[in-house]
């Protein structure tokens, strides 16, 4: 005969141990794929969320210890792969992954921490054109805040030196690679700021993966570029890199030597700018001057019509050329006058009595009245005559009168 044993019975906080227990045990250190839903990070710092598939989901949770290394930012609709341990909270009786390390699926949580904080900060207008501050055409005082030993220094000094010797370059030792490079970097622009006395300020690193750049992708040195009031050009990784410095910095150059061409022009190539621009000068002074002249000749001219004394010359000398005009006129017109009295002159001379007696007629007056006598029939012998002739007058006393022709 067999005895029964009676069923065991557990109670509820038994059962909920003993799951946990054989949960825990089972599937601690495990890796879950899934889409990230119903985000909420608490004001303590700890993220909540769940994980879920087409068919099922599971609440997780990442503590403030755990997600302070994140790289992004975690939100709804991710991909991730996350890893942890199962764990059973008690108080509900509802099992959740307690996560450790998470990444987006597919994208390198790099990359996708570099494109969320790039479009974070372009939506603040942090890569906008408008805020950013011109490069000094020629500075005489340039920051370089870089690695002391790497490569990027040695390029950078050496293409001053080449394009010009005279500039002066304070180099600003920092890490450019590690956790350390970030703050460092920050203060390095905190402090160049404060000191002032520079122009311009060069950000440098050499090339590297995406990893080692990751300083220059950190929003904490984008935004001590963007505070900057020292104009900042970006030199890190090659040509193809690029990190969120560069879209912040007012002047993005593809390599540390690039930023050192690009900082300061070559030194011929500014003497023959400078020689450019003063022949340009000069011929626009030489051409001002032209103007000027003839402006200042104009009212010289104008100034001197304006002056009393200027003009009382000038209506003299206008009066003295309209006197001699007159004088000139009024002598021609005497002249033709006199020609035309002469004339005339010579015309009446030619009808008057005067010529004819002196051409040898004379003119026989009836006396005592004077009457021209035309016909001999008017007097009679004994009558008394007067004639005149050419020089001399002649009383005659009539002795015979003959009438007829002739």
């Amino acid at each position: 005969m067999v005895a029964i044993q009676p069923p065991k019975i557990y109670t509820v906080s038994d059962l909920t141990t003993e799951i946990r227990a054989t949960l825990e045990d089972s599937f601690a250190g495990i890796w879950v794929e899934g889409e990230l839903s119903n985000f909420h990070q608490h004001s303590s710092g700890h993220m909540y969320f769940s994980l879920k598939d087409e068919a099922s989901q599971i609440r997780a949770v990442m503590f403030r210890t755990a997600n302070r290394q994140l790289k992004f930012q975690p939100k709804d609709g991710l991909a991730l792969l996350v890893y942890g341990e199962l764990s059973v909270y008690e108080r509900r009786g509802e099992y959740q992954i307690v996560a450790e390390y998470m990444e987006p699926k597919g994208l390198g949580a790099l990359q996708l921490a570099f494109e969320q904080l790039k479009e974070k900060l372009q939506a603040e207008g942090l890569f906008d054109d408008a805020r950013k501050q011109p490069i000094p055409l020629l500075p005489r005082r340039i920051g370089v805040i870089t690695s002391p030993t790497g490569a990027a220094v040695r390029d950078i000094l050496h293409v001053l030196r080449r394009r010009f010797a005279g500039v002066d370059v304070l180099i600003y030792p920092v890490a450019v690679q590690g956790d350390q490079a970030a703050p460092e970097i920050v203060e390095a622009l905190g402090e160049l700021n404060r000191r002032g006395g520079l122009d311009v300020v060069i950000v440098a690193r050499g090339g590297g993966s995406i990893e080692d750049l990751q300083a220059f992708n950190e929003e904490m040195v984008a935004r001590a570029i963007a505070a900057s009031r020292i104009p900042v050009i970006s030199a890190i990784g090659h040509e193809v890199d690029y990190t969120i410095a560069d879209f912040v910095a007012d002047l993005r150059a593809p390599t540390p030597s690039a930023a050192a061409e690009l900082v300061i022009a070559k030194q011929d190539e500014l003497m023959q700018r400078l020689d450019d621009l003063g022949l340009r000068m000069a011929g626009v002074i030489r051409s001002r001057l032209h103007s000027l002249r003839i402006r200042m000749s104009g009212l010289d001219r104008h100034l001197r019509l304006l002056n009393p004394i200027e003009r009382i010359r000038m209506q003299r000398r206008c009066l003295s050329e309209r006197w001699k005009d007159l004088t000139a006129l009024a002598n021609r017109r005497l002249t033709a006058l006199h020609s035309g009295l002469q004339t005339t002159a010579g015309k009446l001379d030619a009808l008057s009595p005067l010529a004819i007696l002196h051409r040898g007629y004379s003119i026989c007056l009836r006396l005592p009245g004077h009457e021209i006598m035309k016909d001999s029939s008017a007097v009679r012998a004994g009558d008394l005559v007067e004639v005149r002739l050419h020089r001399g007058r002649l009383r005659c006393n009539v002795r015979e009168v003959q009438v007829g022709e002739g």
